[in-house]
C-alpha cells in the first residue's frame, strides 16, 4: 500500500482547512433553495447555483486525488476518469435529457426554438475548448514565469529534480505519449463529427469503445505516488481510518450537491438567456464549463506554479482523452433514453459549428504535443486563437459563424505545419503510445 506523503512545513494547513470550508458552505445557500423549493429571480439562481457547482467540484477532485492512495492503480486511473468530469456530466446529462424529452413530445427539434435540442452540445464543446485554450496554455505559460523568477533567485524555494531554468518548454514524460496517442484517434474522429446531422448511436459505441481500450491501456500502468498539493495533501496526511473517512465524506457530499444543483443551474443560465437577450449556446458553452472545469484548472496551475509542469499538464491532457471520448460517446445514449427512441441526438448548423472548432483546436494541440513539448509560442497560440474565437461571439450571427468557421481553418493550417515540423516525432510517438510497455517508457529518459 502507498503511504501518503507528508505535507510540506509551506502549506499552511490553517489555510487548507479554510479551504475545504469554504468549498462547503459555497453549496449551503444552493441546498437551502432546493429545500425550501424557492425560485429566485434568473440571474441570481445561476449565480448561487453555480458557485454550488463549483465548491461541489473542489470537494470532489480533493477526494479524488487522496484516493489514490488506497487503491489500486488500475482502478484509480478507472475512477478519477469518471469523478473529476462529474459536474461537466452532469450539467450536460441535463440539459441532453431535456432535450430527448422535447424530441419525444415533438418528434423533431426546433434549432432556434425554445427546446433544448440546441444546447445539447454546448457545455461539452465549451468545456473542450477551455481544457486546451486556458488550461494547456495556462501550464506553460505560468511554468516559464515561475522559471524566470527562479532565473533571478525569485523563484520557489526548491527546483524539482530534473528542471532546467533555462528551458521554459514544458516537456511531458514518454508515459504520457499514452494520452496522447489516444487523443489523436479521437481528434481524427472527432473531426468527422462536424459533418453529420446527428451524433447517433453508433458515434456512441466508437467512443465509448476508444475509452473502454484506453482505459484497458493505462490500467497497466504502474502505481506511483500521487502528487498531492493543498487541501488534499493536508488530508492525504491524517492516519489511514480518518483519511478515508474523510474521503468518503468528500465524495458524498460532493454527488449530493452537483446532482442536487446540476439541473436548477442548467435552467438558470436558459432563463439568464431569455431574461437578457443572450444567446443561451454562448451562455452554456462560456460559463457552465468555467464552473466544472474550474477545479482541474486550479489543480493544474498550483503544479505549474511549483514548476511540476508535467503533472500538471499531463492531467489535463488525461481530461481531454475523456471528454473528446465518454463524454461526447454517452450523450446519444442519454438521448436516446429520454426519447424512448433510436434516434441520435439532432446537431443544428451552430452546434456543427463548435464541433468544427472544438475538433480543429483538438487537432493543432496533438500536433503541437507529437514531441511531447509545448513552447510558450505555441502556448500563446492556443491562447489568442480560443479568445479569438471567444471575442468573435460578441459580433453578429453571421460574422460570427464565419468567424468560428476561419478560427478552425487556422488551426487546422497550423496542425498542418507543426505536424510536417515533427514528423520524425510521430511513429516513435504512436509506438511508445500503442505498443511499449509501461516498464519500457519508465526506464528510458524523455
Amino acid at each position: 500500500m502507498t503511504h501518503p506523503p507528508e505535507p510540506a512545513h509551506s502549506e499552511h494547513p490553517a489555510r487548507q482547512r479554510a479551504a475545504i470550508a469554504l468549498a462547503a458552505l459555497a453549496a449551503a445557500p444552493a441546498l437551502a433553495l432546493r429545500v425550501t423549493g424557492s425560485h429566485p429571480a434568473p440571474l441570481p439562481a445561476a449565480v448561487v447555483y453555480g458557485v454550488a457547482v463549483i465548491g461541489g467540484a473542489f470537494l470532489l477532485a480533493w477526494g479524488a486525488e487522496v484516493a489514490q492512495l488506497d487503491i489500486s492503480a488500475g482502478l484509480a486511473i478507472a475512477l478519477l476518469a469518471l469523478i473529476a468530469v462529474l459536474p461537466e456530466y452532469a450539467v450536460d446529462f441535463v440539459f441532453t435529457w431535456k432535450a430527448g424529452d422535447a424530441f419525444e413530445s415533438m418528434g423533431r427539434c426546433e434549432f432556434g426554438g425554445t427546446n433544448h435540442c440546441e444546447n445539447a452540445l454546448a457545455n461539452m464543446t465549451g468545456g473542450n475548448q477551455l481544457l486546451i485554450g486556458v488550461g494547456w496554455s495556462l501550464v506553460v505559460l505560468l511554468g516559464a514565469y515561475r522559471l524566470r523568477q527562479a532565473r533571478r533567485g525569485q523563484g520557489p524555494r526548491s527546483i524539482p529534480p530534473g528542471v532546467d531554468v533555462n528551458d521554459t518548454e514544458v516537456e511531458l514524460e514518454r508515459s504520457h505519449a499514452v494520452e496522447i496517442s489516444f487523443l489523436v484517434l479521437a481528434t481524427l474522429y472527432g473531426l468527422t463529427l462536424a459533418f453529420k446531422e446527428t451524433l447517433s448511436l453508433v458515434d456512441a459505441v466508437v467512443l465509448v469503445l476508444l475509452f473502454g481500450a484506453y482505459m484497458v491501456r493505462v490500467a497497466r500502468a504502474p502505481a506511483e505516488e500521487p502528487h498531492l498539493v493543498g487541501p488534499a495533501q493536508l488530508i492525504g496526511a491524517l492516519p489511514v481510518r480518518q483519511r478515508r473517512a474523510a474521503v468518503v465524506g468528500l465524495f458524498v457530499a460532493a454527488v449530493v450537491i452537483i446532482l442536487a444543483v446540476a439541473e436548477p443551474f442548467a435552467e438558470g443560465l436558459v432563463d439568464v438567456g431569455h431574461e437578457f437577450g443572450i444567446n443561451e449556446f454562448v451562455l452554456i458553452s462560456i460559463v457552465a464549463p468555467l464552473a466544472s472545469e474550474s477545479p482541474e484548472l486550479l489543480v493544474a496551475g498550483l503544479f505549474a506554479w511549483r514548476l511540476n509542469t508535467n503533472a500538471g499538464l499531463g492531467t489535463l491532457v488525461s481530461s481531454k482523452v475523456n471528454q473528446w471520448t465518454l463524454l461526447v460517446g454517452t450523450l446519444p445514449i442519454v438521448f436516446a433514453v429520454a426519447s424512448a427512441s433510436r434516434h441520435g441526438l439532432p446537431i443544428g448548423a451552430e452546434q456543427r459549428e463548435e464541433l468544427w472548432v472544438t475538433a480543429a483546436q483538438s487537432a493543432f494541440a496533438v500536433a503541437v504535443l507529437m514531441n511531447r513539448r509545448i513552447s510558450v509560442t505555441e502556448a500563446l497560440t492556443m491562447l489568442s486563437l480560443y479568445l479569438a474565437n471567444l471575442v468573435s461571439r460578441t459580433f453578429p450571427a453571421a460574422i460570427h459563424d464565419e468567424a468560428r468557421i476561419l478560427v478552425g481553418i487556422v488551426y487546422l493550417v497550423l496542425a498542418a505545419v507543426v505536424i510536417v515540423r515533427n514528423r520524425r516525432a510521430v511513429r516513435p510517438l504512436l509506438h511508445d503510445g500503442f505498443r511499449a510497455p509501461y516498464a519500457e517508457l519508465a526506464d528510458q529518459p524523455v
